[in-house]
């Protein structure tokens, strides 16, 4: 009972958020996705955090660590150069751009019917392929998560179950975690029901309020998840003997030599860490299709209510995303490898659902219904936020810019494309079902997603600082690397090399088909510095000195950063260190982190004034 009313209350907040914000946010899109451009940098720092925490990533790392043990999360880890890049290089470019999606910058950047072909392209890839994509994946954890807590075959009388159960039967594909075949139906049926129920709710708030209902929900689901999660990890860390002794427990589940691979932190004591891993580790952050913020993150930058919070905001995100965030999970997912044993033959899926039996076997009546709460609000802010950002490449780039400037010849009205908007939304949750229904593991679509955006984030780049760049390179780009990838996941080639492969044919072909084509013209060069002002090779002194003042105070970041979560991520879970003694390792990388910290706050204040 007490679990069931911290839910409602939650959603009953939520959904009045969402109501309050109704009006401001009807009157035109850069109200409705843009919150009018009055974001501060302190709430949309953890509104990204809130978003990027999801109900899938948890899932996730239990599974990394899993199979590979702490130096697997490195895969997420490294994004956190990507968020400081967006802070300290490229907030304030994307502020000062005025555009109201990523797609509508390359008609800013470039010009010419390329560039119209280019903002449309785009808008499809992020907006329906890959938007959708990451959309299943929240959906699939949605399921992992509420199927042993939502058994609507047993609330629900028969006559009102039957039709979804015969829905989920005739279309043949089951919705369920559980492979077992007896109850399939039934609880796939359940499983529809928590789905469509958990979308509306989403919707009901986020497509009525827009970014400022979403942005401002995110702030209660963060400070819920958090203390949720933390709840979550002292229970799990005493069912397994107590955070000092989790080594030793370790040991005794695993072995001493596969506990210590599993602690690890660094390469050299790692179970998997060939040279192609190392390389892709050290590269993902540049690899991916969100390397300079495009999306949803980029979309906040545009939101700011200055330049200055554009270049804050990602990097109190980054700390609080790689940082707090990691120290939360990690007591949680080594503790559950202690509680539930690795068995041999164990599917990466079963290992991610750990994170959920955990949250039903370990938790007490109304710590139980915090942590829901937390996860729902974890599926709620990365479904607002994703729909949010989806709605607005449909409204924005494809039914204004495509449908009626471009064939009907007219322009829209404000409020007609709120409408739209606000219609969109259910159209990419159906998308995403139909993607989700025929998802293994969070893992295995996880890595997909990679692969098909890891040869896209060079260019993305080099848009910002190379002027040579133009739309035919990202043309090329786009289509080679989705061919590759394409190619590439029917292969048996390692994934790392996989990975490797499509970013250098994507880079390949963005420089070679911007060398092979015209230059953009020189006014629309000089039209596009003098309004964003970005760093890099403009022919500008000025933009080469900015370049390497903020590479250098980039790099200062990563050190506090890393620097931060390798000595407190150490310590508390008692892995062995690089180099030298615990104690000693700990003491210096914290040291280090702080000592040069203000490197890059004093580039931060510099930028400011």
């Amino acid at each position: 009972m007490i679990d069931a009313a911290l839910v409602a209350a939650f959603a009953i907040w939520a959904l009045a958020v969402g109501l309050r914000n109704r009006r401001e946010a009807s009157r035109d899109l850069g109200s409705y996705f843009l919150a009018g451009r009055r974001l501060s940098s302190w709430e949309s720092g953890l509104s990204m955090t809130a978003t990027q925490y999801a109900a899938d990533t948890p899932l996730l790392a239990a599974g990394l660590v899993a199979t590979g043990g702490v130096f697997a999360l490195w895969r997420l880890w490294s994004y956190g150069i990507a968020f400081l890049l967006l802070g300290l290089l490229l907030g304030s470019a994307w502020w000062r751009s005025g555009v109201l999606t990523d797609a509508e910058l390359c008609e800013v950047r470039y010009g010419g019917r390329a560039a119209a072909w280019l903002r449309g392209v785009k808008a499809v890839y992020y907006g329906l392929v890959f938007n959708c994509a990451v959309l299943a994946m929240v959906l699939a954890a949605a399921v992992r998560v509420a199927e042993p807590f939502l058994p609507w075959h047993e609330w629900l009388a028969a006559g009102v179950f039957a039709p979804f159960e015969a829905l989920v039967q005739g279309v043949g594909v089951p919705l369920s975690a559980d492979p077992e075949p007896e109850g399939l139906w039934a609880r796939s049926a359940s499983n529809l029901i928590s789905v469509v129920a958990i979308f509306g709710f989403t919707l009901a708030y986020s497509a009525t309020g827009g970014l400022r209902s979403v942005t401002r929900t995110d702030l209660g689901q963060i400070v819920v998840l958090t203390l949720a999660t933390a709840l979550y990890a002292f229970f799990a860390v005493r069912a397994a003997g107590g955070l000092s002794g989790l080594p030793d427990a370790l040991a005794a589940t695993v072995g001493p030599d596969r506990a210590a691979e599993l602690l690890s932190f660094h390469p050299w004591g790692a179970a998997e860490a060939g040279a192609a891993l190392l390389a892709v580790l050290g590269l993902q952050w540049l690899f991916q299709m969100n390397s300079d913020g495009t999306g949803y993150l980029a979309q906040r930058c545009m939101a700011y209510r200055s330049p200055v919070d554009a270049r804050r905001a990602p990097v109190v995100f980054a700390f609080a995303q790689i940082v707090l965030r990691s120290l939360l999970w990690l007591p949680i997912v080594l503790a559950l490898v202690v509680i539930f044993p690795l068995v041999e033959g164990q599917s990466v899926a079963e290992r991610e659902l750990t994170f959920v039996r955990g949250i039903e076997t370990l938790l007490p009546a109304g710590v139980r219904g915090l942590m829901l709460v937390g996860m729902l609000a974890a599926l709620a802010s990365t479904l607002d936020t994703h729909l949010n950002w989806g709605a607005s490449y449909l409204a924005n780039d494809l039914y204004a810019r495509v449908l009626c400037r471009g064939l009907l010849r007219r322009e829209p009205r404000p409020r007609e494309l709120v409408w739209v908007a606000r219609a969109a939304s259910p159209l990419l949750m159906v998308l995403a079902l139909g993607v989700m229904a025929s998802l293994g593991s969070i893992q295995a679509a996880w890595h997909v997603t990679l692969l098909l955006g890891a040869g896209l984030g060079a260019p993305l780049l080099l848009r910002w600082l190379w002027h040579r760049a133009n739309a035919w390179g990202e043309l090329a780009a786009l289509v080679v690397s989705g061919i590759a990838a394409a190619g590439l996941l029917a292969s048996e080639l390692p994934e790392a090399t996989r990975l490797l492969a499509v970013a250098a044919l994507g880079t390949l072909a963005s420089v070679l088909g911007s060398l092979a084509t015209r230059p953009e013209a020189e006014a629309q060069l000089a039209a596009f510095y003098d309004r964003v002002r970005p760093p890099g090779f403009w022919g500008r002194p000025e933009a080469r000195r900015a370049l390497r003042d903020r590479l250098l105070a980039l790099l200062a970041a990563a050190i506090s950063l890393y620097g931060t979560l390798l000595g407190l991520g150490v310590w508390l879970v008692g892995a062995p260190a690089p180099v030298g003694s615990r104690p000693w390792f700990v003491a210096s990388t914290l040291l280090l982190a702080a000592g040069v910290a203000p490197l890059w706050l004093r580039e931060l204040r510099r930028q400011a004034a």
